[in-house]
C-alpha cells in the first residue's frame, strides 16, 4: 500500500499554563511504563466524527481540544530526584503548535488497513516526552475526502476516562465559527496536583496507604513456581468469549443485590483459590475515581489500583459474594493515593517478609455496571443454554507487560480480536494477559473455566 504523509501545522491557544509536580495518576502511569518499559500509548482509529468531513474540519477539531484541554498541550521536565533519578515535573503550554498528520491512500486501497498500520506506529512509539505534546492525529484520506482518523494520546497525560470527557465537551464546538459554546469544566492538572499535596489530600493518601498495609498482612505466603525455560514474547493473551458468565453473573447479582463487578470479583476469587491454591486471592482493581468531588470531567489519569483481599475457601459462592463487594467498596474508596508510598510500602513489606509479594494480579472492569443487575433476570435454562457456546481462543504475545495476571472484562470485543465470535449473544469478551514464565497456558484456561463454572453453578444452585 503507496501511503503518502504530510503535515499541517495547528495553532492553540489556551488557559491553565505554568509548571510543577505531577499528580497521583500521572506518576503512577509514568512509573508503570519505565518500570515494565512500555508505552502505554492509547491509540485507536475511527470513522470521521459528525462534521468532520473536511481535513480543514477535522484541524478545527484538533485546535478546540488542544486549546480546550491542559492535558493535550502537557510536556515534561525533568529534575535531579532525591536518590540521583529522573523526578519528572509538567509543563502546561499556553500556545504553540501541534501536528496534524494527512495519510493520502490509493483508490483501490483499504482504508481501515491503512488505519490500523498507522494506529500500531502510533502505539509502539515513544512520545517524545520533553518535546512533544501529548495527542497525535492523523487523517486517512482517499480520493481527496477523509475517510478514516487515527487518534494516539500520551497516556501519561491522559486516560480513557479523560478522552470520554473530551469527546463528550466537543458538544461545545460551534461547528462554523469553531469557537466554544460554552466554559471548560473540569480541574487543570496543575490545580489538581497541588489539591493532592495540601492536608487533605495528604491525609487520603495516608488513609489509603494503612488500608493497603492492613490488607497486605491478611495475604499467606505466596512463592511463584520456578519461572518456565524463557520466551522471547513471555506473557501471553488468552481471549475467552462466554454468553453463559454474563448471564449467570447477572443472575446472582439480582439475587444477592450486589453488584457485577463484585460477582466478577468472587468468581475470580474462587477460581483463583481452586486453579491457583492461593487463598486468600488478591487483585488490584482499576478504580476510575470519576465518583470523586470534581473529578466527573478531569482531563488527566485518575484511574488507580485498589486492593481487594478475599478468603473464598470453604464456603458457598453467596458468602464470597458478599466478601468481594465488602471488599471492593473498601477498595474502590481506598484507591486514591501517592503511588510512590505505595511502592514504598511493597517494597518494606517485601523486605520485612524475606521474599517478593507478588500482588501484581489485576483486573479490569470495562463494562461500566456499578450497580446490581437490572432489567430481566436469566433462568437457570438460559445459562444452560447459553454454556456450549463458550470460546477459548490464544491470541497475541508480547515481551512486557502491566502485571504477572491482567483480566481485562468488557462487554463487546476488542479491536485486536480478530476471531470473536458473532453470535449477536450477550457476552463477557475477556482477554487475559499472563506471564507464561510462571503459568501454565492450561493453568490459565482453567482459570477462566472455572470462573465460568462456579457462576453457573452458584446460578443452578443459591
Amino acid at each position: 500500500m503507496a501511503t503518502t504523509l504530510t503535515e499541517i501545522p495547528v495553532r492553540f491557544d489556551g488557559g491553565g499554563a505554568g509548571a510543577g509536580e505531577l499528580t497521583w495518576g500521572q506518576m503512577a502511569i509514568w512509573r508503570a511504563s519505565q518500570r515494565n518499559n512500555r508505552t502505554m500509548n492509547f491509540a485507536s482509529s475511527m470513522p470521521p466524527p459528525e462534521g468532520a468531513s473536511s481535513v480543514a474540519a477535522v484541524a478545527a477539531m484538533l485546535r478546540f481540544m488542544v486549546s480546550r484541554h491542559p492535558a493535550l498541550r502537557t510536556r515534561l521536565r525533568f529534575a535531579d530526584g532525591p536518590s540521583g533519578d529522573r523526578h519528572p515535573q509538567q509543563v502546561i503550554a499556553g500556545s504553540g503548535e501541534v501536528p496534524l498528520y494527512i495519510a493520502d491512500i490509493g483508490d483501490g486501497d483499504d482504508p481501515a488497513a491503512a488505519a490500523a498500520d498507522l494506529c500500531s506506529r502510533y502505539a509502539f512509539t515513544w512520545f517524545d516526552y520533553e518535546n512533544e505534546f501529548a495527542v497525535r492525529m492523523a487523517v486517512i484520506r482517499q480520493s481527496g475526502t477523509p475517510v478514516r482518523l487515527v487518534v494516539c494520546y500520551n497516556h501519561v497525560m491522559v486516560d480513557g476516562g479523560g478522552v470520554e470527557a473530551m469527546y463528550h465537551d466537543l458538544r461545545h464546538l460551534d461547528r462554523i465559527t469553531g469557537e466554544a459554546t460554552a466554559p471548560a469544566e473540569g480541574l487543570n492538572p496543575l490545580e489538581l496536583a497541588r489539591r493532592q499535596d495540601s492536608p487533605d489530600g495528604r491525609r487520603q493518601s495516608e488513609r489509603a496507604i494503612q488500608h493497603w498495609r492492613a490488607q497486605l498482612g491478611r495475604l499467606s505466603a505466596w512463592r511463584l513456581e520456578e519461572p518456565a525455560p524463557g520466551h522471547e514474547a513471555r506473557f501471553a493473551e488468552l481471549m475467552a468469549y462466554s454468553p453463559a458468565l454474563e448471564l449467570g453473573m447477572r443472575a446472582v447479582a439480582a439475587r444477592t443485590g450486589a453488584s457485577s463487578t463484585s460477582v466478577l470479583l468472587a468468581a475470580y476469587s474462587a477460581a483463583v483459590t481452586r486453579v491457583f491454591g492461593r487463598d486468600p486471592s488478591v487483585a488490584q482493581v482499576t478504580v476510575s475515581n470519576r465518583f470523586r468531588p470534581g473529578l466527573a470531567g478531569v482531563v488527566s489519569p485518575i484511574a488507580q489500583h485498589g486492593i481487594c483481599v478475599v478468603d473464598a475457601a470453604d464456603v458457598t459462592f453467596d458468602e464470597i459474594v458478599a466478601r468481594a463487594h465488602e471488599a471492593m467498596v473498601r477498595g474502590c474508596l481506598h484507591a486514591y493515593y501517592d503511588p510512590v508510598a505505595c511502592d514504598g510500602l511493597l517494597d518494606e513489606t517485601a523486605a520485612r517478609r524475606g521474599q517478593p509479594l507478588d500482588v501484581s494480579w489485576c483486573i479490569n472492569d470495562l463494562r461500566g455496571r456499578a450497580g446490581p443487575a437490572d432489567g430481566d433476570v436469566p433462568t437457570e435454562a438460559e445459562v444452560r443454554r447459553a454454556l456450549p457456546h463458550t470460546r477459548l481462543y490464544w491470541n497475541r504475545r508480547m515481551p512486557v507487560a502491566d502485571a504477572t495476571l491482567f483480566l481485562f472484562v468488557d462487554s463487546r470485543p476488542h479491536p485486536a480480536d480478530l476471531r470473536a465470535p458473532a453470535e449477536g449473544l450477550p457476552a463477557v469478551y475477556m482477554r487475559v494477559w499472563a506471564d507464561t514464565q510462571h503459568f501454565a497456558l492450561d493453568q490459565v484456561e482453567a482459570l477462566v473455566r472455572e470462573m465460568e463454572a462456579v457462576v453457573a453453578a452458584a446460578t443452578f444452585d443459591a
